[in-house]
């Protein structure tokens, strides 16, 4: 096939064959990691993705190929072989395409965390001080994330001697000038046809031309991570930057209004209502405690049958806890920032890291103006995303971290063991107690997150050390209760328990549920009654509801809700690219690089039929919902009006 073709092009479509194998290798190891979301899918299905791969590897390959394409017809009119330029050539290829394997691999346990293939969510956590070395510590000290490094060496350093024989086997040819313009043309055809990835002229490549059934996974399974890597990239730095234009600021603004029953609208704050209450507040401290990856669906009351939280499930029958709670994203710093802020993220944008930091008239900006000392412990580096930065400006008066703890306690990246982090609080809230002042205390668990570090004195009944890291903690949160329990402060303490965010167990719908779905406690034996409550509540809402259970009069600035005294229709959460808007019955999904933006799905049943034709009124009106709560979003950021200076 190749005797008589011109050599550079032979290279070219060799470089293209290469890339486009060991791609479709490193996509195969994806499938064997996860099996467990194949579910009832057939055999077809799963060559249709693969198939499907072959455009997105064939679109990726492109992008690596041009830089030594180019070296390759320089050498192809020249005629002959250049040692500098054939080791140029022979390297950059190298060094090019180890990176791009390189992407793969990192795909692997990004995907599994995340569900979602490899996209510049991965590098929002290396901005800022420190973040990039957290991130490598993490990677080294977790022997998962070494599973899927090694295929990379492995793949790379074979790849360099295949390259390094077909450089070395080719033939140069002097003459044949026709046949060199030919073959040069035939090279920028093929460049140009992967660039666009498909022979239709309409569209090009997209990430939902890899869509093509009701199999999450499948339908990602196609994708390659070098491509939703670029693609998300170009996303971040369009024209528009991070902002997004969902719809006239006035229609939000009204929309909104309405929908959180804002009937005299502030001039100044569109959001800002004084709440008000009949009698005096009661100022008992506050201990909200934010859990790392605490689904829903590790509890018992939620269906989990391995009794992993024992501890929470009992307290959650004893205090009022909310079965349909919703996180705002599916990352830590969108936990953080909602928990505390009671409004919402958007897409990539990442609140803890604008610049200038903002501030809002959350929690603790509220509180502390109520005369509330105010703390927030993190086991782990205080400057990871930025958290001690934005917590500061937002009137957290101390932030406790890695720096705080004797060093021998570091057991990893993720800092001291979350029992420590609490014992090492107690004393902290004791000495808040003895100023006389009542407390806000926030605690940003991370046990429950690679590299797992269970202590030797704890010994759990689960033999997967993922389950054994549910049950180490939740048995930190017993042991810190007890603790707590034992102090003249506690009969005077709500105790608030949510997640960050969950993790998948459930990939039915493009939006994991499981990964959304996070409990929701109060906890306050002199102050609240045990009361199960099946109402739509999120993140969104845990500062205006501790601030009703406070029975304290303040300006409500946010998005959020008090959930005993209001409701909200739809609840809504980001996942990076798309994000999700549920009621008790219908799941929207809003994807706008899928061939079907909109799917509303029944998901109460698991049900995969889009209902999004049948009931359309319905579909618009919760996207309508949750974008209008986005734009005011932006809005108030971009014009000041996140912080009522009264």
């Amino acid at each position: 096939m190749f005797k008589k073709t011109p050599a550079h092009l032979t290279l070219v479509i060799k470089l293209y064959i290469i890339a486009i194998i060991y791609f479709t290798l490193f996509r195969t190891l994806l499938l064997m990691n996860e099996m467990s979301h194949i579910g009832d899918a057939t055999f077809g299905q799963i060559m249709y993705a693969f198939l499907l791969g072959l455009q997105f590897d064939f679109a990726s390959a492109t992008f690596f190929v041009i830089p030594p394409a180019v070296l390759l017809i320089i050498t192809a009119f020249i005629g002959k072989t250049n040692k500098i330029i054939e080791k140029t050539t022979l390297w950059l290829t190298t060094i090019l395409f180890s990176l791009a394997f390189l992407c793969c691999g990192a795909d692997i346990p990004y995907f599994h965390q995340f569900f979602e293939r490899f996209n510049m969510g991965a590098f929002a956590w290396m901005d800022g001080d420190g973040g990039f070395w957290f991130v490598v510590k993490m990677i080294a000290e977790e022997p998962t994330y070494w599973l899927a490094i090694i295929p990379v060496i492995i793949i790379a350093t074979a790849c360099y001697f295949i390259l390094r024989r077909t450089f070395k086997k080719a033939k140069w040819e002097k003459g044949r000038l026709t046949s060199k313009i030919i073959a040069t043309l035939i090279i920028i055809g093929i460049i140009a046809l992967g660039i666009h990835g498909r022979i239709d002229t309409k569209s090009p490549i997209r990430v939902g031309t890899a869509f093509f059934c009701n199999n999450n996974f499948l339908n990602q399974l196609g994708l390659n991570p070098n491509f939703t890597l670029l693609q998300s990239y170009l996303e971040k730095n369009s024209s528009k930057g991070q902002e997004y234009d969902f719809m006239n600021d006035e229609e939000a603004i009204n929309n909104v209004c309405k929908y959180l029953n804002i009937n005299e609208t502030d001039s100044v704050y569109p959001l800002a209502r004084e709440i008000r209450h009949d009698t005096a507040a009661n100022n008992y401290n506050v201990v909200l405690m934010i859990m790392e990856s605490m689904s829903a669906d590790k509890m018992t009351r939620h269906g989990n049958g391995k009794n992993l939280t024992p501890f929470l499930d009992s307290l959650s029958y004893e205090g009022l806890y909310f079965d349909n709670c919703y996180t705002a994203g599916t990352h830590t710093y969108c936990g953080i920032f909602t928990s505390t802020s009671s409004l919402p993220v958007v897409f990539r944008q990442h609140p803890l890291k604008h610049t200038p930091i903002l501030k809002y008239d959350g929690i603790a900006t509220t509180l502390k103006a109520k005369g509330y000392s105010t703390v927030f412990f993190v086991p782990h580096d205080s400057q990871f995303d930025n958290m001690e930065g934005f917590l500061l400006k937002n009137d957290f008066e101390r932030v406790v971290a890695k720096s705080d703890y004797p060093s021998e306690e570091i057991k990893s990246t993720m800092g001291v063991p979350d029992d420590y982090m609490f014992r090492f609080s107690i004393p902290i809230l004791d000495e808040l107690y003895a100023k006389g002042k009542p407390f806000l205390a926030t605690y940003m668990t991370a046990s429950d997150h690679g590299p797992y570090y269970i202590p030797d004195y704890f010994e759990g009944h689960s033999d997967a050390a993922n389950d054994i890291i549910v049950e180490y903690a939740d048995w930190s949160r017993k042991c810190f209760i007890e603790e707590a329990a034992k102090r003249p402060w506690y009969d005077k303490t709500i105790f608030a328990f949510v997640a960050d965010h969950g993790y998948t167990a459930d990939a039915t719908y493009p939006v994991s549920m499981s990964f959304i779905h996070t409990p929701l406690l109060f906890f306050c034996p002199q102050l609240i009654q045990p009361e199960n409550d099946t109402a739509i509540a999120g993140q969104i809402d845990v500062f205006p509801t501790i601030m009703g259970l406070l029975n304290m009069d303040y300006t409500n600035n946010t998005m959020g809700i008090d959930l005993r005294r209001e409701s909200r229709p739809y609840i809504f959460s980001f996942a990076d690219d798309r994000y999700a808007v549920l009621d008790q019955q219908w799941l929207l999904i809003v994807d706008y690089q899928n061939p079907k933006p909109l799917q509303l799905f029944e998901y109460r049943d698991k049900s995969l039929i889009d209902k999004s034709l049948d009931y359309p009124e319905k579909a618009e009106e919760m996207k309508v919902y949750a974008e209008s709560h986005f734009q005011v979003f932006q809005f108030i950021n971009k014009t000041g009006k996140q912080h009522v200076n009264r």
